[in-house]
């Protein structure tokens, strides 16, 4: 039993920590001095992790880039490890047009990109979070802080690289989060 006791410990250590109980007491001999000491241990039956699983989107820990637009204030801030190391003005959608609410990935990044729908509007440092919309480069600066799109966040063209590069060098898309609200 202490054999088995000192396997099952070896086994939760070599699996990174996690805390795992096995259904079977059917645990070979790891503890055996004559066996290399880089051998793994070995086991039969099955394994139960016990606690959250990966499933369980409170366990998951933040991407490392998150873009907040509050679309009352016309502003975003860009969180980098969770501090904020950015905040810049933005247009959201304008009378007629709407920009989604909600917490999103990344799906898409083009440094240039053209709108198909508005009449080849270009769209440079444009980052795709939700179907179409994106936060993207404008040249209507003068009217940032105020909605003024047809639902895309709109980001003056230096801003929009400096999002698109922390993106890229954090990782990618896996690594960046979009929240927008009201």
């Amino acid at each position: 039993m202490f054999k088995q006791s000192i396997a099952a410990l070896v086994l939760a250590v070599t699996l990174g920590g996690q805390a795992f109980a096995t259904t079977s007491e059917a645990l070979t001999s790891e503890t055996d001095i004559n066996k290399p000491q880089n051998s793994q241990p070995s086991f039969s039956g099955s394994l139960t992790l016990l606690g959250t699983t990966a499933t369980d989107k409170s366990a998951l820990p933040e991407p490392p880039v998150i873009a907040e637009i509050d679309i009352s204030e016309q502003r975003m801030k860009v969180y980098l490890n969770g501090h904020v190391t950015h905040s810049w003005k933005v247009s959201t959608a304008g009378s007629g047009y709407y920009t989604p609410r909600g917490d999103y990935e990344p799906y898409r990044m083009h440094t240039m990109w053209r709108s198909r729908k508005y009449n080849n509007a270009p769209m440079p440092y444009a980052v795709f979070f939700h179907k179409g919309w994106a936060i993207h480069g404008t040249n209507a600066i003068s009217r940032l802080g105020r909605p003024a799109s047809h639902g895309c966040v709109r980001l003056h063209p230096e801003n929009a690289k400096v999002l698109f590069d922390l993106i890229k060098q954090a990782g990618g898309m896996k690594a960046a989060k979009v929240v927008i609200t009201n």
